[in-house]
């Protein structure tokens, strides 16, 4: 059969393993194809606006070859890396005549794929507009704030709508590229090249398991900031939204508006994320049991924690203790 054409598009100061990640999962697949006597399914291909040598953040250099005309992209997979600054207009991927290489050669592909930031430049050509899309957890409300139109999944580690893929930060590109070698060989082979890359298929859970902050930095002085440290305080007790309103000297329904505008979120949502902070913490500590965390962050019952972080992490207490204990 004709091998799948990947094409990974690099600009100076991307992410290394946004780019090499991909390519190694579609490179092992590629292996486990050859090693059962068949064809290599995948041409994979270095691209940037000049060619050459670029250089990445971790100061490894690629050799890539020049944008090719987008009709040579016919029925390809385009990848596009992130990196460093591709929130601000100064960034190498967002100058004008590459996002409209972007946007004329993601009308030819079969797959237009973003990792890590790489959304920046889908959501600044237009191609994320009226979709949902994520990046890395760090910059969600970047993109949020400066590209309304798109919706943006702030815990997928990978999103499909339509032909237009987009994945969380730089090691969720393997994710994104095993799904693809899935839609392409069937699982079997998505599996193979998971084994031989010692890499989870299907990794368990969402991004926000891998951010130690839970919580946006809240203004100190604004309401947010003074309930969240009146709330750290008291994290064990058993609070309700009647006694938050009243230790502000506020009515329910005014606390109610004023922390929606101020954080996006309700009085029991925000008490939410504070014990879930706590309890992740405590987590990551030494010899910490589950049964300790959740007393100690306020949840009570082991029972209670788990339910917790399953429905906001999408993982068991003890799966995150493993990880990050």
């Amino acid at each position: 059969m004709t091998p799948i054409s990947i094409w990974l598009l690099v600009y100076p100061g991307f992410l290394l393993l946004d780019a090499t990640g991909p390519a190694q999962v579609f490179s092992t697949a590629n292996d486990e194809a050859r090693d059962a006597g068949l064809p290599e399914p995948y041409q994979i291909r270095m691209t940037s606006a000049d060619g050459g040598l670029v250089m990445s953040t971790a100061g490894v250099a690629l050799q890539t070859e020049s944008l090719p005309p987008p009709s040579a992209l016919d029925g390809a997979t385009l990848i596009v890396a992130g990196g460093r600054g591709l929130e601000r207009d100064a960034s190498p991927a967002l100058a004008a005549p590459l996002l409209e290489w972007v946007v004329t050669s993601a009308a030819c592909v079969a797959r237009c794929c973003s990792v890590c930031t790489g959304a920046f430049v889908l959501a600044r050509a237009g191609l994320l507009d009226g979709r949902r899309a994520v990046t890395h957890w760090q910059d969600v409300a970047a993109l949020r704030a400066q590209h309304p139109a798109v919706t943006v999944q702030e815990d997928a580690i990978y999103i499909k709508d339509g032909h237009i893929y987009s994945s969380a930060g730089i090691a969720a590109g393997m994710d994104l590229a095993l799904s693809l070698v899935e839609e392409d060989g069937g699982r079997a082979a998505a599996l193979a090249v998971a084994k031989r890359l010692v890499v989870f298929f299907k990794r368990p859970g969402g991004q926000r398991q891998f951010s130690s902050e839970l919580l946006a930095q809240a203004d100190p002085q604004g309401l947010h900031g003074q309930l969240t440290a009146w709330l750290r305080a008291r994290l064990t007790r058993q609070l309700d939204v009647e006694q938050m309103a009243a230790a502000f000297a506020l009515s329910v329904r005014t606390l109610h508006r004023r922390l929606r505008q101020e954080a996006g979120v309700t009085p029991a949502q925000l008490l939410l994320r504070l014990r879930m902070e706590a309890a992740c913490a405590l987590l990551e500590r030494p010899g910490m049991t589950v049964k300790r965390a959740a007393q100690q962050s306020g949840f009570g019952s082991e029972y209670n924690l788990r339910r917790a972080l399953v429905a906001q992490l999408g993982v068991a207490p003890s799966d995150y203790q493993s990880r990050f204990g």
